[in-house]
């Protein structure tokens, strides 16, 4: 699929205006987020993905990363630390700042630029690996998202997705300070769960839908249902419960 062709389907199957609508929440959120992350990445669960991505990355070689939905770039960093060269995308001008601020701060390199996950503006087979976390559960069209992705992977090329089947939760406000989601205001709390309520991957039952798609673009899927137990390992970082699975796709 071209990626004009992409561009008609996506218009015909969601109301653009929800991008409007997504972008907006994670701009207001992008700073506690990001104090989120920092928190996470210098604890044992910024260890634990460390070790995960070095498992599951080919070695021996620089690879040409995407972070898909970098937020604070938490991926970004951790694949730099590893020695790859990276580039993270987001559709939130406010989460890219933050990325930017975090790995000044940390003294590692990679390139950021705002961009619609499901119509990127990458050259087929582009990348040795593209890896995501928490990002398909709010995007309006992930299947198409999912076509975008393999046709900008090279062949042989890597998709790790990271995500939770969030459509049949209800998010509610956390006042435990030690909660990943403590403090959110009820309003984004409220906007979330609309968002999420008016998207169409939330009426499918994860990560069996994924894989499903996945396959039938011909990819090589491996998965795990449930990795949480290995990577919310902070006693200090209370997460919702939610199992969060892992896809290791191959093209």
């Amino acid at each position: 699929m071209n990626k004009n062709n992409l561009s008609k389907v996506q218009q015909e199957t969601f109301d653009p205006a929800i991008l409007n609508d997504i972008e907006g929440y994670w701009n207001e959120r992008s700073k506690t987020f990001s104090e989120t992350r920092k928190k996470e990445m210098s604890g044992p669960g910024g260890a634990a993905w460390l070790k995960l991505l070095s498992e599951h990355l080919p070695t021996g070689r620089t690879l040409k990363v995407l972070d898909i939905g970098t937020g604070a770039g938490f991926f970004a960093i951790l694949l730099a630390k590893l020695g790859h060269d990276v580039t993270g995308i987001d559709m939130s001008a406010d989460m890219l700042h933050q990325a930017k601020l975090n790995t000044v701060a940390l003294g590692v390199r990679a390139k950021f630029q705002k961009m619609n996950a499901q119509e990127t503006d990458f050259d087929d087979n582009t990348f040795d690996a593209i890896i995501s976390r928490n990002l398909t559960w709010t995007l309006p069209d992930a299947m198409e998202a999912y076509h975008e992705w393999h046709r900008i992977l090279k062949p042989g090329g890597l998709l790790m997705n990271f995500d939770g089947d969030y459509g049949k939760a209800d998010f509610t406000r956390h006042d435990d300070k030690e909660n990943v989601h403590a403090n959110i205001r009820q309003e984004l709390v409220d906007t979330c769960n609309r968002i999420k309520n008016s998207l169409r991957i939330s009426t499918h039952r994860r990560p069996a839908w994924d894989i499903e798609v996945l396959k039938n673009l011909g990819m090589q899927v491996e998965y795990e249902e449930d990795i949480s137990p290995i990577v919310y390992n902070d006693p200090e970082m209370h997460y919702d419960g939610i199992p969060l699975f892992a896809i290791y796709a191959v093209k």
